[in-house]
């Protein structure tokens, strides 16, 4: 049986970034200005700001699930949900923040009502990665995908939902705290818990350190 080439933890993160970059980058004037017209009413404001947002939330709400399907209504309940209580946000905090703690709530209430089903076997269509130019790169760009899928699958919702917005999000640690409504120590340590169990699970896959 032919062995298996171990991927790269680093070049895995550098890909992970790489999907981030791909996913569309948000004017945050222009979001304020959209978001002070939704609140007034402006429904094509407020469309405007789904279809700004709309990648990264399903995108949240896959990794957060492991389920297209799921992701899918969780993501359009969050919509709905921001839609309806738009009036609270304050603008404390970025309106993209706001919206990832409503998917963030949405995601955990769905895992604890139910176990997550199991990952779809299918590419990730939500975030795209660059093309690196061979097969070989692809494919391991592909398994490197569902590999970080099926670990996800195995955190706890609390450091899942930790370890997405840190790691996928790029937000600090203040704005986790805000988003998953939990003390700052404690998001630290389920990030630092989550990584210990990446590493952890990268040794049992064979990824190099």
């Amino acid at each position: 049986m032919k062995r298996q080439t171990p991927i790269n933890l680093f070049l895995a993160r550098s890909v992970l970034l790489s999907e981030i970059s791909n996913v569309a980058s948000v004017d945050h004037g222009k979001t304020d200005e959209l978001v002070e017209k939704a609140r007034r009413g402006d429904r094509q404001a407020f469309s405007d700001l789904v279809r700004k947002n709309m990648n990264a939330v399903v995108a949240l709400t896959y990794r957060m699930t492991g389920n297209r399907d799921s992701a899918h209504d969780l993501a359009q309940e969050s919509f709905v949900s921001a839609w309806e209580n738009l009036a609270k946000f304050r603008g404390d905090s970025k309106f993209e923040s706001w919206l990832y703690r409503i998917a963030i709530n949405k995601c955990l209430n769905f895992l604890e009502s139910r176990k997550a089903a199991p990952l779809d076997s299918i590419q990730d269509e939500q975030i795209m990665a660059p093309d690196y130019g061979s097969p070989e790169k692809a494919l391991a760009r592909e398994e490197l995908r569902q590999d970080v899928l099926a670990f996800m699958n195995e955190l706890p919702p609390q450091q899942r939902a930790v370890f997405e917005l840190r790691f996928y999000r790029q937000m600090s640690f203040e704005e986790i705290s805000n988003a998953t409504d939990r003390a700052l120590g404690t998001v630290k340590t389920n990030y630092r818990e989550a990584v210990a169990k990446l590493r952890e699970y990268a040794e049992k896959r064979g990824w190099r350190p």
